[in-house]
């Protein structure tokens, strides 16, 4: 079931101060404050503006990097770009619908999972519980977290 994931003005308006910061002016939340970066439930993180589903808590790490960290995007619902700022050639992280900035990607990631870090800001994010996947219209995805589950697009 495909959804037509679009930058949302309301959900911008909403915002507060560092996910205004973070996911439309490519800023970066402290490392180790982030909500998300100890939270290990079942469930979606999805893109704070837009809903579209960015990584599944099955794809989840704990890296030690003081963000959020995936070894992989849930779908092609992120994109990669170039960053040369502050001095570093980096791997930005953005949503593919709302544009907006989600982190960085690193090789430095599990090999056993093709390698990848995605340090992802918690700020740029919004959970949906397992339990609220399908009243939360993401019940496609509860194939995730059944024994050998993974989602088809």
């Amino acid at each position: 079931m495909s959804k037509n994931y679009q930058k949302d003005p309301q959900a911008i308006d909403a915002l507060s101060e560092l996910q205004f910061n973070v996911t439309q002016k490519n800023g970066t939340e402290r490392a180790f404050t982030g909500e998300y970066d100890k939270h290990f439930e079942d469930g979606l993180y999805v893109d704070i503006v837009s809903g579209e589903p960015l990584f599944s808590s099955r794809d989840k790490f704990d890296s030690g990097c003081g963000w959020p960290a995936f070894s992989q995007p849930l779908e092609e619902n992120v994109r990669n770009l170039r960053d040369t700022s502050h001095g570093m050639i980096r791997t930005e992280v953005r949503s593919l619908h709302a544009d907006s900035h989600l982190g960085h990607v690193f090789p430095d990631g599990p090999q056993e999972s093709g390698g990848l870090r995605y340090c992802i800001n918690s700020a740029a994010l919004r959970f949906i519980p397992k339990a609220e996947l399908e009243k939360a219209g993401y019940g496609d995805y509860l194939t995730l977290f059944t024994p050998g589950g993974h989602h088809e697009n």
